[in-house]
C-alpha cells in the first residue's frame, strides 16, 4: 500500500509487557478466559513478550526473544548464547506441563527463539512460557487447531492489517487481545512499516516515535524496527493472548515491492543499495520476530486447516511478481505474460482450493482481488483517493497494486473457481486502509447477471491514514460521497468505509461466513474503545455477501 501525505505520493527518502492505566491496560490485568498477571518485574530478559503462531491440531509454534544483558539489544549482534527452557501446561499455573523443550538463544538470530512444539491434543487451549537464567517470561496462552476430521462447530478469527507505529496507538491489538473467544488472530501484512520518522505520516501527523529514525534498510535496522514494534504493550498483549498466523504485504520490505524492486526503492550509492540484499535482510529478520513457519520457498504462502470446516491458504503477493504497470496502460495490466502471483503459487493455490473438501476455503491475500474502478469520484476527491491508493493523481483508473493490475492471474484463478464448481470462497484482504463488503465476479461488467464466484472481506488498517486522514477532515463527512460513488460503480461492492481505523472479526459455521467490522473511537487515544460498526455475511452455497442485523455473538 503506497504511504500517502507527501507531494506526488511519494515519502521523503532521507529524511515486557508493563502496566499502563491506558493502551496497556489490557497487558497486564487477567484477560476474560483467565490469562493470569504477566510477571515483567521478575523477567527482565524477556522485554519483548511471548508469541505463538500457525496452530495444528497437535501443534503450534512458540516465539520469544532473550536479552541476555543489557547492550544486547535488538539489531545489536551482542549478547553470549543463553539456554532457554519452553514450558506447555494445561493450566495457567503449570501444575500440569504436557510438554518442554530447550533452545538456544544466539546473537545470529537476534537472540529470538522458536518452539515447534508437536504432540498436543486438537482444539485445545494450552499456557507457555520461557525460562532463562532462572527467569521466567511471561506467560502465553494458545490454542490448538481442529483435528483435521473434526466437524467443527464454529471458528472465529481476529483480522487485522496495516499497523503503522508513528500512525497511532495499537488499541485494535489491545481489544483483540481482552477477547477469550478466538481460534486465532489472522495478520493479512505491512506488520510493520520500512519509513524512518516523519516520512509517513509527516511531521505534524506523528503520534509517536518509531526506531531507528531512518529507513530501515539492513538487516540490523529490520531487527531494530521489529524489536520495538514489539515493545508495545498492546502488541505484546495481542501475541501473549492468541496464536497469531501472519502474512507479509510489502512494508515488511519496502513501500509497492515487486520481485525485482520497490517503489521506496533506489539502487546504487546514494539509494538504498542492493535490493536482493534488502529482500533478505527483511525476509531474516521477519522469520525470526513472527511466530511464522516458513514454506520451503522461504515466503509465506502456505496452508493451514482446521477441520472440516475450514481451510485457510496465505499468500504471498510480493516475492514473485513483476513490476507494477503504469496507470492507464490497459494493455500492460492485461498482458498474460506479468503475474503477480508467480506461476507455481498459482498453480498451488488452485490445486489446494480443488482438493479441499472443507465447508469454506480461505484465502489470505494481502491485496484486493475485486475489481474496483475509481472514475466515478467526484473530481475534488480524485486527487486524496489516488494519494491514499498510491496512484497518480492523473489518470486515476484502477489500482495496479493490487489484482487489478495483474488481470490474467484474476482471471484465470476465478474461471477455475467458476468452471470447477468451487463454492463457498472466502477472500481474506488489508492493505487498502478501508473496509469492503464484495462478491467477486469474474468480470465485472456482466455483474450481476452472472453469478460471482467468491466473497470478499477487507479490513481496515489498525493505524495507517485513510481518506479523511488525509484530508484532515472528521470521519464520515467528505468520504461518504466518494463512498457513494464508488459502490454506484461498482455494482458488486455492497459496502465501503473509507474511514475507519480497527479490525475484524470473522465467524465461521456450517451456514455462513460473517464478517463484524470493529472501528476505534479514535488512532490518536491510548484509551480508544471499539464498536462494531456493520457485519456482512455469506451464506452457504451463495458466493454473495448481504447485511447481518446482528454481530455474532
Amino acid at each position: 500500500m503506497h504511504a500517502p501525505g507527501h507531494p506526488g505520493g511519494h515519502p521523503g527518502r532521507r529524511t515486557v509487557i508493563a502496566a499502563t492505566a491506558t493502551a496497556a491496560s489490557a497487558a497486564l490485568l487477567p484477560l476474560a478466559g483467565g490469562l493470569p498477571r504477566a510477571h515483567a518485574a521478575q523477567a527482565p530478559v524477556f522485554a519483548h513478550g511471548v508469541a505463538s503462531g500457525d496452530p495444528l491440531p497437535d501443534g503450534v509454534l512458540l516465539w520469544t526473544r532473550v536479552t541476555p544483558a543489557p547492550d544486547a539489544v535488538p539489531g545489536s549482534g551482542k549478547g553470549a548464547p543463553v539456554e532457554t527452557r519452553w514450558e506447555v501446561a494445561e493450566d495457567a499455573d503449570f501444575r500440569t506441563v504436557v510438554a518442554s523443550g530447550t533452545v538456544t538463544a544466539e546473537a545470529a538470530a537476534d537472540h529470538t527463539v522458536k518452539a515447534d512444539v508437536r504432540g498436543l491434543r486438537p482444539a485445545t487451549p494450552y499456557y507457555f512460557r520461557f525460562t532463562a537464567d532462572g527467569a521466567h517470561s511471561p506467560t502465553g496462552r494458545t490454542r490448538t487447531a481442529p483435528a483435521e476430521d473434526a466437524s467443527a462447530d464454529r471458528l472465529r478469527f481476529g483480522v487485522a492489517s496495516c499497523s503503522n507505529y508513528e500512525g497511532g496507538w495499537f488499541s485494535a491489538y489491545r481489544h483483540l487481545a481482552a477477547r477469550s473467544d478466538l481460534d486465532a488472530v489472522l495478520h493479512l501484512g505491512d506488520y510493520i512499516y520500512e519509513y524512518g520518522h516523519a516520512e509517513y505520516p509527516m511531521e505534524g501527523d506523528v503520534v509517536r516515535t518509531v526506531e531507528p529514525g531512518h529507513e530501515i534498510v539492513s538487516l540490523a535496522d529490520y531487527r531494530v524496527r521489529h524489536g520495538h514494534y514489539r515493545t508495545d504493550p498492546d502488541l505484546q498483549a495481542l501475541h501473549a493472548a492468541h496464536p497469531v498466523i501472519a502474512m507479509w504485504d510489502d512494508h515488511e520490505f519496502a513501500n509497492d515491492a515487486w520481485s525485482g524492486g520497490a517503489e521506496n526503492h533506489t539502487p546504487g550509492e546514494g539509494g538504498e543499495g542492493d535490493w536482493a540484499a534488502r529482500v533478505r535482510a527483511a525476509k531474516q529478520a521477519y522469520f525470526e520476530w513472527l511466530p511464522v513457519r516458513p514454506s520451503t520457498q522461504g515466503t509465506t504462502y502456505r496452508r493451514l486447516r482446521f477441520g472440516k470446516l475450514a481451510d485457510l491458504h496465505l499468500l504471498d503477493l510480493r516475492s514473485f511478481r513483476d513490476k507494477q504497470s503504469s496507470i492507464g496502460n490497459g494493455g500492460e495490466i492485461d498482458d498474460p505474460d506479468r503475474t503477480l502471483t508467480g506461476r507455481a503459487q498459482l498453480d498451488w493455490l488452485k490445486a489446494g482450493l480443488s482438493a479441499s473438501e472443507a465447508k469454506w476455503r480461505m484465502v489470505g491475500t494481502s491485496v484486493m482481488i475485486s475489481p474496483v474502478a475509481f472514475g466515478s469520484v467526484p473530481a475534488h476527491l480524485l486527487g486524496p483517493l489516488a494519494e491514499l491508493l498510491g496512484i497518480p493523481k492523473e489518470g486515476l483508473a484502477v489500482n495496479v497494486d493490487q489484482w487489478d493490475g495483474y488481470t490474467d492471474d484474476r482471471r484465470e484463478l476465478l474461471t477455475h473457481l467458476r468452471d470447477n464448481r468451487i463454492g463457498n470462497t472466502v477472500f481474506l484482504t488489508g492493505d487498502i486502509h478501508m473496509a469492503w463488503a464484495n462478491d467477486v465476479p469474474v468480470k465485472a461488467a456482466t455483474y450481476p447477471w452472472d453469478e460471482p464466484v467468491a466473497t470478499e472481506f477487507v479490513v481496515t488498517s489498525v493505524t495507517s491514514d485513510n481518506l479523511d486522514d488525509i484530508l484532515r477532515v472528521a470521519p464520515d463527512t467528505v468520504s461518504t460521497v466518494a463512498e457513494t460513488a464508488v459502490r454506484a460503480a461498482n455494482r458488486h461492492v455492497k459496502w465501503v468505509d473509507m474511514d475507519s481505523h480497527g479490525y475484524g472479526v470473522l465467524d465461521l459455521t456450517a451456514e455462513r461466513a460473517q464478517m463484524d467490522y470493529v472501528v476505534l473511537s479514535d488512532k490518536t487515544d491510548p484509551n480508544a474503545t471499539a464498536e462494531v460498526r456493520r457485519s456482512y455475511r455469506s451464506l452457504s452455497g451463495t458466493q454473495r455477501v448481504e447485511r447481518a442485523e446482528q454481530p455474532v455473538r
